[in-house]
């Protein structure tokens, strides 16, 4: 194989690493930050950050993810953290109910209600650039957000 063709081999081979090595380093700021703030996590299938929320009186816990990836639009590198709330159907978030959903979200001063396969989540969507201390308060947010919808939705049930 002639050298060009094998610089050319080795240069293509070392750029398609970039997207994968891109996403650690996406992943090592979000395990900064919570580490920075002393807070609890598993990493999932999916490359999220699961942190489970304990309400010790109420006798709940509620579930919020940090994604582990970010998206890009008009300049901005997004991150979103998320947290479930209930079942669409087990919980019946009908017509009725997803109008009420859009009005509440419309009150949030940050983040918003969206529908993700069988389950209705609080989203907040941040800049990529929050520090530790707001990123926690995102996720404090949507813990609270979310478990207040679940116990309005779902009553005693605590599954999300």
């Amino acid at each position: 194989m002639p050298f060009h063709a094998r610089l050319a081999l080795c240069a293509a081979l070392m750029l398609s690493t970039l997207p994968a090595a891109r996403a650690v380093a996406e992943d090592a700021a979000v395990a900064s930050r919570l580490d920075a703030r002393g807070i609890k996590y598993e990493v999932d299938e999916d490359g999220d950050y699961r942190v489970t929320y304990n309400y010790a009186e109420e006798g709940r816990t509620q579930l919020v993810f940090v994604s582990g990836r970010t998206e890009s639009i008009g300049g901005f590198r997004v991150r979103e953290v998320f947290a479930p709330a209930a079942w669409v159907d087990k919980d019946r978030v009908d017509g009725a109910r997803a109008l009420a959903l859009l009005e509440d979200s419309r009150r949030q001063k940050i983040g918003a209600w969206e529908i993700g396969g069988d389950a209705l989540y609080f989203v907040i969507k941040l800049p990529d650039n929050v520090d530790a201390a707001q990123l926690e308060a995102a996720m404090d947010i949507a813990a609270e957000v979310a478990d207040n919808k679940e116990i309005e939705l779902s009553g005693d049930r605590d599954e999300l």
